[in-house]
């Protein structure tokens, strides 16, 4: 995506930690686009070459990435701790025969968001120009997606799908996309006028999504589509957070592919 983008100017590109990776720097940095990417503590580690992450921090580090382990084939011996061993399965697509060594220069930027919790932010934005409230907030205008993602896994259902082949779980995608498309359209032109002196409400969207369905299945009782929505909203509170869930998730059968 980063090598395919064609718009011109200094993009910055916002990503998970499942991005977080010695490619994708190195792509955005040859392109010569920007990246603010989170990460777990142990790629921090490895980045900053230590057993333990400080507390708060906004630091550059340099660091060289090399193929071969061994220490006589380093082409900058004085340089010892910048380097970071890249075994052969670690994809990376700028050593070659003729460079065998890749320098690189990244910025740490970690900061707490809790009592003893700490976000970590890998990124190339100049510090002068760019704080770490600033990265932290150019991180968190991502959390639309989540939440996107979240109501077309869970509310839309495209976690399982009745098909089995590739082409006809693509179409179930696309259909599911549409139909999600059609909800959100419906569930914008619902006004939600009550407001109180703490809080502004909205629409339920999962909510309005089962109302949407029974009326495109010709199930809806009387009563107006919109009026129906109307009745299910939630108030809005931008400062509420909630402790991350970890749960174990088992392999899902496929006995719901048969009737």
């Amino acid at each position: 995506m980063i090598d395919r983008y064609l718009y011109g100017g200094s993009p910055i590109f916002v990503a998970d930690r499942g991005f977080a990776c010695w490619n994708v720097y190195a792509h955005a940095i040859e392109k010569g686009s920007f990246f603010v990417i989170r990460t777990k503590d142990i790629n921090g580690k490895r980045l900053l070459g230590v057993g333990n992450l400080p507390g708060q921090m906004n630091q550059w580090v340099d660091v060289i990435l090399t193929r071969p382990n061994a220490k006589k084939k380093r082409l900058h011996p004085e340089w010892e701790s910048r380097y970071r061993y890249l075994c052969k399965a670690v994809p990376f697509d700028f050593i070659t025969g003729n460079h065998p060594e890749y320098h690189m220069r990244l910025r740490m930027v970690r900061f707490p968001i809790g009592e003893g919790i700490y976000e970590n932010i890998i990124t190339n934005l100049p510090s002068e120009e760019f704080s770490w409230e600033q990265i932290k907030h150019i991180y968190h205008l991502r959390w639309g997606q989540e939440t996107s993602f979240r109501d077309l896994k869970h509310t839309i259902g495209t976690t399982n799908f009745p098909s089995k082949s590739p082409q006809s779980i693509e179409f179930e995608i696309l259909c599911r996309m549409t139909l999600y498309n059609f909800c959100t359209i419906i569930t914008m032109e619902v006004p939600t006028s009550k407001k109180t002196e703490k809080w502004e409400y909205q629409v339920n969207l999962s909510i309005a999504i089962k109302i949407c369905f029974a009326f495109l299945s010709d199930h809806m009782g009387p009563g107006n589509v919109n009026d129906l929505i109307r009745r299910y909203i939630l108030p809005i509170r931008p400062e509420r957070t909630y402790a991350r869930q970890l749960r174990f998730q088992i392999p899902t059968s496929f006995a719901y592919r048969f009737l």
